[in-house]
């Protein structure tokens, strides 16, 4: 199986450019799809902070083509596209979404009927092993375990010809992006490209369209260079290197960043040389200053200040060492809540049914909540062990708090995932059998998804637990107090990303120390009023700052201006 497409290897072809002005890509797209009782297709539109921040892009561009009869930054329209002039590229999950992709021409979802929010979309029809190899043997079960430091070194992982063949079908399918994005991007447009699941696409889409400004966002966290050098070292310089075909790359934290940038100094070497201000020199003495251009404000560049840091210096900038001369800016954009958005949902007559109901059970007891998928990664069976403890060691809460779990099973794919699911749900037995009377149900486990309960909880808790082993940032710490009826106490840990604002508001907290987090919910339980107020306050307004439509923008605007388009003239 190649590693670079036919086209990489042919070369660009300087005419071959479509139409669209922005382009995302990223493994899930907005709209998945399921199979009536009658087989028919029913079409969902996704949630989460890439969509919204979307949808107001999408809105914004649709209105300036309204107004100006092309929303375009000059250039040719396609008249069969939405007239938003973007295009998002995304693969078929599913059987039903692999059904929908063949009835839509070309793969554009968009010219099916389907309704796509006002985006063309373009849904790659992955062939079942490939995706499987790709997602779960490379992105899901090696990327996301090193990110995370996940693994265990004394046992896991070992890199044997079952992985190989497993990271050539990420190398195809990273191609197959790769090959999408050249055919529908315009001369100059943008590519925001997402995350761990496609780190190879940029430097493919660099050789196949040098003139698109490319960007990649990473949601996760970084690991440092002494952990991510687990990877095969021909992985982990294609992972550096494929992300370095990117113009910009974006991270959540100044502390991912960081780990980036030091990772790509350790694994090139001398291939790259980075300093501590805003220059780059490449091997050879090639002065690589900062060029003038549009950047994002520097507040938007390095978040943090409610940790009472100043940062006096952004994270510098890279040089590909695959392209002399090719500068790689590294940002960070911290993205909060659309609490307008939010708030009105949580007023919603679905989430008040479910709220009263909870209210019911609840009585006159706090509640503490935690609302999480069942990721290695949140650290849930630690955050019962710790609430466990709390009754052990504060018996006088027994009988006058209970604990809401809402613990959303998560790739059961992957055998670690299912037995982890199994540990939340046998400690949860485990907490109701030692402490549970005819009067009071001590614990609430919820393994079924449902986002309006969810909703609910957060707005009457007392105090919500977020306590990751590790988190790009964990956007329910931002959503519980935007949300909060209650002054909501936020026990926070201090690997999740968005301990970089919010950790002088929250109780924080190391998240392998169950005592700790014991003993933080019981501060949290005994915090006074006003104290509450103050906290939770404050955390709304941060968690507000940069809304998902304003993250997205500013992720546009600091990408460079559009290259001046060539005319050949015969």
């Amino acid at each position: 199986m190649p590693n670079l497409t036919r086209a990489v290897l042919a070369g660009p072809d300087p005419a071959a450019a479509g139409t669209a002005r922005v382009l995302v890509a990223s493994n899930r797209g907005p709209v998945a799809f399921s199979l009536s009782d009658s087989g028919a297709l029913l079409a969902r539109r996704g949630s989460g902070g890439l969509v919204s921040g979307m949808q107001e892009v999408i809105r914004d561009a649709a209105a300036a083509a309204a107004g100006q009869g092309d929303a375009a930054e000059g250039g040719e329209t396609d008249p069969e596209d939405p007239p938003s002039g973007i295009v998002w590229v995304c693969a078929a999950l599913s059987d039903a979404d692999r059904r929908a992709v063949r009835v839509a021409p070309d793969g554009r979802l968009d010219r099916a009927g389907f309704d796509t929010g006002g985006a063309a979309i373009r849904m790659l029809d992955v062939d079942r092993v490939v995706f499987d190899r790709a997602y779960n043997g490379v992105a899901n079960r090696t990327l996301w375990f090193v990110l995370h430091l996940l693994f265990a070194p004394a046992s896991e992982p070992s890199f044997g010809a079952a992985f190989w063949r497993d990271w050539e079908a990420y190398e195809a399918y990273n191609a197959m992006f790769a090959d999408a994005l050249a055919l529908d991007a315009a001369h100059g447009a943008a590519v925001l490209i997402q995350d761990y699941h496609l780190t190879l696409v940029p430097g493919l889409l660099r050789k196949l369209r040098p003139d698109l400004r490319i960007s990649h966002f990473t949601h996760t966290p970084w690991a440092p260079p002494d952990y991510f050098r687990i990877l095969p070292d021909r992985v982990s310089r294609a992972v550096i290197g494929g992300m370095l075909g990117a113009d910009r790359l974006g991270f959540l934290t100044a502390r991912w960043a960081t780990a980036f940038r030091d990772c790509a100094r350790v694994l090139l070497g001398d291939e790259v040389e980075i300093d501590g201000v805003e220059t780059c020199v490449l091997d050879g003495g090639l002065d690589l200053a900062p060029a003038p251009g549009p950047m994002a404000p520097p507040a938007a560049l390095i978040g943090g200040p409610a940790l009472g840091q100043v940062f006096d210096e952004r994270p510098p900038p890279v040089v590909d060492p695959g392209q002399p001369g090719h500068r790689v800016r590294i940002g960070v954009h911290p993205l909060g809540v659309d609490a307008p958005a939010l708030r009105a949902r949580a007023a919603a007559k679905d989430v008040a049914a479910r709220a009263a109901e909870l209210r019911e059970e609840v009585g006159d007891r706090r509640l503490i909540v935690r609302v999480d998928r069942t990721e290695l990664s949140k650290n849930i069976v630690r955050g019962l062990d710790a609430y466990r403890e709390l009754l052990r060691n504060h018996p006088d809460w027994c009988g006058r708090v209970m604990h809401l779990v809402c613990a959303y099973p998560s790739r059961h794919d992957l055998p670690e995932y299912r037995e982890y699911t199994a540990a939340v749900q046998r400690i949860a037995t485990e907490i109701e059998d030692e402490f549970a009377t005819d009067g009071w149900l001590p614990l609430r486990l919820e393994v079924t998804d449902d986002y309006p309960r969810s909703l609910a909880a957060l707005t009457l808790a007392d105090v919500l637990v977020v306590n990751p082993i590790r988190d790009g940032m964990n956007l329910i710490a931002k959503e519980g107090p935007t949300v909060s009826d209650r002054d909501v106490a936020l026990i926070l840990s201090r690997e999740a990303g968005a301990y970089a604002e919010l950790g002088a508001d929250a109780l924080v907290v190391n998240p392998y120390d169950v005592t700790e987090t014991a003993e933080a919910m019981d501060a949290a339980l005994r915090m006074p009023p006003a104290e509450r107020r103050r906290r939770a306050d404050r955390i709304a307004a941060l968690a507000a700052r940069l809304p998902p439509g304003d993250w997205f923008r500013e992720q546009l605007a600091a990408l460079p201006a559009p290259p001046a388009e060539v005319v050949l003239r015969g």
